[in-house]
């Protein structure tokens, strides 16, 4: 194969990556916690055709080398935990993160995992659940007959339970950290699950050692910007057109030579 097809063909399949990401940027851009994603490309290896510095006489060094590239690829798509607009919505159990930190819960079969998504209910046992059932860590129940639940930026829990002239704690949330939030393995339903690069979870008070501090009332929405995401989504286009073009010039070019041999 001529290398030309060969290298813009893998420009072909990193960009047409690079739209996937951008489509699902789109897609959940009203999702609440989301965080975008990006994509990250490399060169791929050189044919070292004539290495730099190699003599070309007794006295002299050739200043530069012959390096042909074979193309390019994805290496990662990273997550861009940057802070999302808060959004009022008045219900006592929504609640965004303000700064850093995740909200840890447990799946079914005893995961911990870790959202920025503060959009919880009760379940039948009147315990603090995602819409998905999963239980918040560490578990808060609120008493049957509470009449307020109200939750301080440090995570703290009162409700007021009926009969009573002052509100009681009922619980605390606590918020989640590592070293490496990017490092995190998204698995869908807006969860993530702790990896070897992401680093060991740290559970601390909201407000304290780094950690963001919690809003009740409120959801962080998603950090896409829909028109950065329209600017990435043409430059995909138009660099998916020009490698499309370097194959019909390269085909072109090789039916000429094929014409006049």
């Amino acid at each position: 194969m001529n290398p030309s097809l060969w290298v813009a063909k893998t420009g072909l399949d990193a960009q047409q990556t690079r739209m996937q990401v951008v489509s699902h940027n789109l897609a959940n851009a009203n999702t609440v916690g989301f965080k975008k994603g990006r994509a990250s490309f490399e060169d791929l290896l050189y044919q070292n055709v004539r290495q730099v510095g190699s003599q070309t006489s007794q006295q002299t060094r050739s200043a530069t080398g012959l390096h042909l590239g074979t193309g390019v690829r994805v290496v990662s798509t990273e997550k861009v935990f940057s802070q999302g607009s808060v959004s009022q919505t008045g219900n006592s159990l929504d609640m965004a993160i303000d700064g850093r930190g995740f909200f840890q819960i447990t799946l079914p079969d005893g995961t911990p995992a870790y959202t920025r998504t503060g959009e919880f209910q009760l379940d039948d046992q009147g315990q603090v659940v995602t819409p998905a059932g999963h239980v918040v860590e560490p578990g808060i129940t609120v008493p049957q007959g509470a009449q307020a639940v109200a939750i301080g930026s440090d995570g703290t829990v009162t409700a007021q339970l009926s009969g009573g002239s002052a509100p009681v704690q009922i619980g605390t949330f606590q918020l989640v950290d590592f070293v490496n939030p990017e490092g995190l393995e998204p698995m869908g339903e807006n969860l993530y699950l702790e990896s070897a690069s992401s680093g060991t979870a740290t559970a601390g008070t909201p407000g304290l050692g780094g950690l963001g501090t919690i809003m009740q009332g409120a959801l962080e929405t998603s950090n896409v910007n829909v028109v950065e995401e329209l600017v990435n989504m043409i430059e995909t286009q138009r660099a998916y057109e020009m490698n499309s073009k370097a194959i019909s010039t390269s085909d072109q070019m090789m039916q000429y030579l094929n014409n006049n041999l």
